[in-house]
Formats: C-alpha cells, structure tokens, sequence
C-alpha cells in the first residue's frame, strides 16, 4: 500500500512523508527533481502540468496527498483540472487535500482553483476528504517576522490586534491527513485549526510564554506586510499575499467551525502556539 504526496519536499507535504514514513507506509515522493533526497520515501518525478505523470503516479496508490502550488492562479486551476483528470483515470483509493488556507465555499470562491478541485473530487467517484486550514503557524518564521520577534519583542502582522484566527501548522496538517487516510469513512470538509480562535495579543502572549520573553502584537497594514516580504518570496507572491489579507480584514474573524472541526471528527487537537514552539525546537 503506496501513499503518493505531492509537494514531499517543501513546507506542506514533507511532514506528510515524515509521519506516514515513521507509521511504516510506503511512500512516494512526487517532486519535479528527479534526483531530490525525501527521507522515507521513494522519488517520482512529476509535474502538475502533466495529466499522464500524475496518473502513472496515482495508480495503484493507497492514497494521495494534494496541495497546490503557490503560483497564478490561472496555473493553479489548470493544475487543479489535471490531478482530478489523473484521479478518475487512476482511481487511487483515498485523496486527501489541503485548501492551504481557502475556505471552501466562501464568497467569491466560485470558480478558483480550490473549488474547481473540490468539486473535481466530489464528481470522481473516489473516496477523499478536504482539510481546511485557515492560517499557518509557519506564516510567522518569515524572517522579518521572526526577527522582529526575536531582536525587538514584537509580533508584528498584518492583521488587527483583536482578530481571531485558528491557528494551525503544517505538522497538523500533516497529523490529520495521517488520520483521515486511516478513516475513509470520513469525508467532506475537515476545518483544522484552534478552537476558540485566538487575538494577536493571546498569539503575542502564547510567544511570550513559548521564548521565555515579552513579546507583544503589533498589527501593520497588509501593503507594509507586502514590501517587506518582496525581498523573501518576491514582487508578484507579496502582492497576492498582500490581498489576502486586505480580504481578510473585513471579515469578522478567521475561526474554524467547531462541527467540522478535526478536534470532533478525528479526535485531533491543533498545537497551541507555545507547542509548535516547542515541537519546532525554538522554545
């Protein structure tokens, strides 16, 4: 039984391969480097942009892990169309996908690259489920995130001091995922992330408590969030993130819904702040 997990060597889909090789399942690493180095797993090299690579991959598997990639979105939808092409011809027995933060069904959605996978999936025929983050943990390693943190005792983000998120990593994204390919009676929209959502000052507190010194929250605007991540993920990624965030703000809050929630579906709790810290070896 082969678990076939798009994006193995970055942020999202490494921890997947981490927690499916230490279960002792067979894993396949797909990833455009044919000669990449995924501990635990064995490399495919395959492209999204490639219905006949991503089938080839899929075929056979236990289960697929997917995300998409961080590009246009008009490349994300193409993408989004060939892995649901690829799993109605393969017929994997399980798909699991992160949103990476997209709401399913939020205003506005109709149409993205998320929904056009989600309603892919539903359409196919084979079994999957959707995790459904709202903001990552990682988000705040960006070195001018960070560095702040560390050097001047300030957690500054682009979003306002009473704002509630549900907070999450990429570790349990991949916990959950680990689960719902143990659980195929679980399907739908899996929402992962703290519950009760947490203000930037309980997330400046939580920091405070995970370093062992003061850290307090200070909200910046998003275009001030964008120039200093030009230099880091560059001009046209900023821009975007930048606009998610300006979308983001005139939203009430960034919760997850308790029914859908990981924490009753799975019996999963997120790591709080000070345990990510902890699990990432900075507290």
């Amino acid at each position: 039984m082969t678990y076939v997990i798009h994006g193995a060597t970055g942020a999202q889909g490494a921890p997947v391969v981490a927690a499916l090789a230490a279960a002792g399942k067979s894993v396949v690493a797909l990833t455009r480097n044919a000669a990449a180095d995924v501990p635990g797993a064995r490399v495919v090299a395959a492209d999204h942009s490639c219905t006949d690579d991503l089938t080839r991959a899929y075929r056979d598997a236990e289960g697929v892990f997917v995300h998409l990639p961080v590009t246009s979105e008009d490349d994300r939808r193409g993408y989004a169309r060939n892995i649901v092409d690829a799993v109605r011809a393969a017929r994997p027995a399980r798909v699991v996908f992160s949103t990476s933060g997209t709401v399913v069904g939020a205003p506005g959605d109709d149409g993205s690259a998320v929904a056009t996978l989600v309603a892919g999936l539903a359409d196919s025929g084979v079994s999957h489920a959707v995790i459904e983050p709202r903001l990552y943990f990682e988000n705040l390693l960006l070195p001018f995130v960070a560095g702040a943190v560390r050097e001047q005792g300030v957690l500054r983000y682009p979003l306002p001091a009473d704002f509630r998120v549900s907070w999450s990593s990429h570790l349990d994204i991949a916990d959950v995922a680990a689960a719902l390919f143990a659980l195929p009676g679980v399907d739908g929209v899996v929402s992962v992330g703290q519950y009760p959502a947490i203000n930037g000052q309980e997330l400046a507190e939580a920091f405070s408590a995970g370093l062992g010194q003061d850290v307090r929250y200070e909200a910046i605007t998003p275009d001030a969030f964008r120039t200093a991540a030009t230099p880091v993920i560059g001009a046209g990624a900023a821009a975007e993130v930048a606009a998610g965030y300006t979308a983001m703000r005139a939203l009430p809050d960034r919760s997850i819904e308790p029914e859908r929630s990981a924490q009753k579906l799975l019996g999963i709790t997120p790591r709080t702040a000070s345990q990510w810290l902890t699990d990432i070896g900075l507290s």
